[in-house]
This record gives C-alpha cells, sequence and structure tokens, in this order.
C-alpha cells in the first residue's frame, strides 16, 4: 500500500483514505469509523507520503520512519500509546529513530506519528509500495 492515498485532515480525527476525486475536491473514507466525507479545497489535507522527519543529517520521510516501527514492533502494535507523557514519547522515539532533530520534532508530531501507525497497523497498510529505480533512470 502505498501513502499516496492516505491523508490528514487539518481538525479531522485519524487518517483517510482518498476515494474518489470530484470537481470541487475529493471524498474521503475515515480510517477509524468508514464513514465516507467530501473534502473541498478549504480544507488543509498532508498527504502522508508527503510528509517527512527532521534528522540531525537530513529529512527522512514518514514512509521509513513507519518500516523502523515496524520493525522494532515485529509489525505490531507500538509499545507505547500516543496518550503517553512527553518523556515517554520521546525516549521511545529515541530507540526507533536515533537522530531525529529534537528541537524541530515536537512532542506533539510523535503522538501523531504513533497514532497514524497504530491505526495503519490495524488496517492493515504497512506493506509501503517500494519505488524500483531502474538503471537507466539513475544515470
Amino acid at each position: 500500500m502505498s501513502l499516496d492515498k492516505v491523508l490528514s485532515i487539518a481538525g479531522k480525527p485519524g487518517l483517510y483514505k482518498m476515494i474518489a476525486q470530484t470537481r470541487s475536491g475529493f471524498i474521503a473514507e475515515s480510517m477509524i469509523d468508514r464513514k465516507r466525507m467530501s473534502v473541498g479545497i478549504h480544507h488543509n489535507v498532508s498527504i502522508l507520503s508527503e510528509i517527512a522527519i527532521y534528522t540531525l543529517t537530513e529529512e527522512k520521510p514518514l514512509r521509513e520512519v513507519f518500516t523502523l516501527i515496524k520493525e522494532k514492533e515485529n509489525g505490531g502494535e507500538t509499545a507505547v500509546s500516543h496518550k503517553e507523557n512527553k518523556d515517554k514519547l520521546e525516549e521511545y522515539f529515541f530507540e526507533v529513530l536515533p537522530d531525529y532533530d529534537e528541537d524541530r520534532v515536537y512532542a506533539s508530531d510523535i503522538k501523531k506519528i504513533i497514532q497514524w501507525y497504530n491505526l495503519l497497523q490495524k488496517n492493515d497498510m504497512l506493506d509501503f509500495e517500494e519505488v524500483v529505480v531502474t538503471s537507466e533512470e539513475e544515470e
């Protein structure tokens, strides 16, 4: 599953799957309760494939962070809840991504990442499609 059709909508809980496009936006389905809603251009929408996490050396795509969490948890849910205190969240995230930039990645970001990971895990959407680069594209 690619993260290209998985969305976060500001002001709405959880994640959404893009179902269809309309003239004025698109139809999204909640991954929590499966309710569908129309999303227009006035909504602030983030596509998960476009999100990256700051590290001390580069920006790491969210897909890679989810893969690191999946490896740490052997494909299961996270050992910590997104409702834990700031110190526990940061300690857990440091185990997953030791070089994350603590000045630019906030506890609220870590909460979202853990919550999103658990939601994707429940919906069996953690097998991300790898982008295959052919030798012609590398040149």
